[in-house]
This record gives structure tokens, sequence and C-alpha cells, in this order.
């Protein structure tokens, strides 16, 4: 059961959906026993994803892209806030390659948003954005004119729609990847994560910290933070050796968010393994539990709403 496959995938699962709280699955080469209980440890543990992460450069970081991180504010219950979005003026703004990088990553992360919700022309419009800052860093190929005719005829099928979004990052990130600019890559990611960040966490606003489920969501993302952390200390110098300024500007950005979410304990129990032997799926069940306080949740807010507000200026 315990393959490299699975653990990452494992992991971006918890990441991106919560799974060790409302459940979910995985799919694996060999079975488990139906009912085994297995200590999470032997699954998941930060040291065991990163030692594999390691050993396999040519598979990036388990961090939700921008679609995933949409559907994850709208399962948690988020409703539609267009206020919230990246203002589509603000494009003309980016003239660095790190503005330029991190903010594809929000208005693609925009984009899934309004297509969740079935905004078609602001979906067509954030297309339009994301396309701008693609053509610019030079990787137009991901979103053609192809791709937004596409689109065009498909805004009122969201399936389609969330498809070609899908499709198109993943072809950006390819070629960034492939092109030797992982660390480009990496911006792109952040941008993408802290921006779901903010919505969620403006979401919430002044509700209930106790027994919200999107606060329990955005608290989860404490083990997002730990792949982040080391996805930009792995791009700190470039091919040449060199130091990466825009990473270690990154770095020093995200200290604020790192010590807001240290205030924030998450314990995971172990791992219960059952079999859906229709789908040769095994679904890997367990709970989490999650300890936040008022006041560390105003941190995690403040801290996410002025770093996401300095990367979008």
């Amino acid at each position: 059961m315990r393959n490299y496959y699975t653990t990452l995938r494992f992991a971006g699962l918890i990441i991106l959906s919560g799974i060790l709280m409302l459940g979910n699955a995985c799919k694996s080469g060999k079975k488990g026993q139906e009912g085994k209980e297995v200590g999470i440890e032997d699954f998941l543990t930060e040291e065991d994803i990163f030692d594999d992460i390691d050993k396999a450069k040519k598979i990036f970081y388990s961090l939700p892209s921008p679609l995933e991180t949409a559907m994850l504010l709208k399962s948690a219950g988020v409703s539609y806030n267009e206020e919230v979005l990246n203002d589509l003026a603000n494009v003309e703004k980016y003239s660095t390659n790190k503005s330029k990088a991190l903010n594809l990553g929000i208005y693609t992360t925009d984009l899934s948003f309004a297509c969740l919700f079935d905004q078609a022309q602001t979906s067509l419009a954030y297309m339009d954005a994301t396309k701008k800052l693609a053509t610019e860093m030079g990787i137009s190929d991901a979103i053609d004119e192809e791709t937004m005719k596409r689109l065009e005829q498909n805004l009122n099928k969201r399936d389609v729609v969330m498809d070609i979004i899908s499709e198109t990052f993943l072809n950006s990130s390819s070629y960034l990847k492939e092109n030797d600019q992982q660390d480009v890559a990496a911006m792109v990611l952040v941008g993408g994560w802290i921006e779901g960040l903010y919505i969620g966490t403006q979401m919430v606003g002044s509700q209930p910290i106790e027994g919200n489920k999107l606060v329990d969501r955005i608290a989860e993302q404490k083990l997002s933070f730990s792949i982040v952390e080391r996805m930009l200390q792995d791009n700190i110098k470039n091919a040449r050796g060199e130091e990466n300024r825009d990473i270690v500007e990154l770095i020093n950005e995200l200290h604020a968010t790192k010590a807001a979410f240290e205030k924030i304990e998450v314990q995971t129990s172990s791992v219960k393994i059952d079999e859906n032997d229709t789908a040769d799926v095994a679904v890997l069940k367990s709970q989490t539990k999650i300890n936040v306080t008022p006041e560390a949740f105003k941190e995690l807010q403040a801290a996410v709403q002025s770093l996401r507000n300095n990367f979008v200026q």
C-alpha cells in the first residue's frame, strides 16, 4: 500500500480537501486489509513526504492548484463575492517576473472561483487576464487563441470550463518546469494558494470561530505551509547556483503568516483503511482535531490580508 505514488497522492488530498476530517479516496496498486487500523505515521509524516519528494524531483509538490483551492473553498460553504477577487485593472501594474508569477496564480484562483459559481462573463474576463500575464511570461501557448475560443463556446458548461482551466494551468506549470524555471512555477503556486487563503479568511470575516467548517479548512492549510517553505527553499538558488532574490524576498514576506500558523494546533488521529472492491480504491479515513482561538485566527486573517495586498499592489 505505501508506495511513492500513494504517499504523494494522499498528501495532496489532505491538503486540498481536508481528507482527515471528511474521508476521501486514493488509488493504489495494492490493497490493504479491510478495517485495518494503521497509525498515521505509517502513511504520512512530513519527513516521509519530503524524503520522497527529494528522491523524485520529476514530481512537483503536492500543493493545491488554484482550481483545487477554489473547490476547497466552495466545499466549505463559501458563497460567491466578486469584491474579494483581485481587480482586473491591476493586471497592467505587474512588470516584474515575481509580480507576474504571483498574480498569474492569484488570477487563476479567482478565475476558478468565478467558474465554480457559474459566473460566465467574469470567468472569461479573468481568463483574459491570465492570458495576458502568461504571454508576458513567455508561456502563451498554454492559453492561446484556441483555448480562449473553447472557453467562449462553453461558458455555460461548468465542467468543460473547469477542464480548460485545469489544462491551461498544468500546461503553464509543465512548460516552466521543463525549461528550468521551477522557481517561477513555485511562485505561481504560492500566489494561487495565498489567494485561496485570502478569499477564505475574508469570507469568515467576524463570524464565530468555534464549529466553523471554513475556519477548520483554513486551519488545515498549516499542513500546506510546510510544503510551501520546502518548495521555496529548494528554489532559493537558480540553475547557475546564484541566489534567487525573488524567492528570498518571498520567504521573508511569509514570516508573519508562518508565525500566525504556528499558533494554530492541528492534530490527526490514526487512519482506517476500507476497501471498495468494484472500484479498486482504498478509502483512507481519519479525523482532525483543530485548536484555533479567535485571537490566533484574527492574527492569521491580518497576516494573509497584508501579504495578499502586497502581492496585488
